[in-house]
């Protein structure tokens, strides 16, 4: 009996948790990516599942991810001052950074279609609403299917370049594209959120020292 009360206590917080707005914490994010190509795929599976940390604070973000190929990759996104700032630690490369201004272009974004579906997605408590896009960019198609829930608005890389067309944050998005004639999916869904505080540090834009600019390479 004690077992089914603390059960039914977590399963509540769980639910008296996701109606609430959370402008301030951390997520962390799972993140798979497949292809029809076996190559490309041999490759996928030595990566294997990535995981990332996302901190947040008001409208700023930062994204921490690491694997083997690309080493470690920091992204910085400051939504008021539509800029970012991606920091690589790449074992070809070296330490690197792009610092974008103007992250969000108007003309871009008008060029973009975004359609609110009729599905929904329960992640982690939440009722997420269904939005497709489709991107060209660079000669590259991207197709987005996302499911995001308004109780959080964190800017992100993926979808920055939506502007206002997309309301909410995904925590659950599937990104379809094709590269170097290989139909790449890639899936990421949020496994974990936590409300805490979050130092204003974290998203400084300046890069560090021992960095160098890649448009300069």
């Amino acid at each position: 009996m004690k077992k089914i009360l603390v059960a039914v206590a977590l399963a509540f917080s769980v639910m008296s948790f996701a109606q609430e707005k959370i402008t301030e914490g951390k997520i962390i994010m799972k993140q798979k990516m497949s292809t029809d190509n076996e190559q490309v795929q041999a490759q996928f599976d030595m990566i294997g599942d990535m995981e990332s940390l996302t901190y947040f604070k008001d409208s700023s973000s930062r994204s921490e991810l690491s694997n083997p190929m690309s080493g470690d990759i920091v992204t910085i996104i400051n939504a008021e001052k539509n800029e970012m700032l991606m920091l690589m630690d790449n074992p070809a490369m070296g330490k690197i950074y792009v610092r974008e201004k103007n992250l969000v272009k108007e003309e871009d974004v008008n060029k973009i279609k975004v359609v609110k579906g009729d599905k929904t997605k329960k992640v982690l408590g939440y009722t997420c609403t269904q939005y497709t896009a489709t991107i060209e960019k660079d000669g590259v198609k991207m197709e987005m299917e996302m499911y995001t829930t308004e109780a959080l608005n964190i800017p992100s890389q993926q979808t920055s370049v939506l502007g206002d067309k997309l309301k909410g944050f995904p925590l659950y998005m599937i990104i379809r594209m094709n590269q170097m004639g290989a139909d790449i999916e890639v899936t990421s869904e949020v496994t974990k959120i936590e409300k805490q505080e979050v130092s204003s540090e974290l998203f400084d834009l300046t890069a560090p020292e021992g960095y160098k600019d890649m448009n300069k390479q």
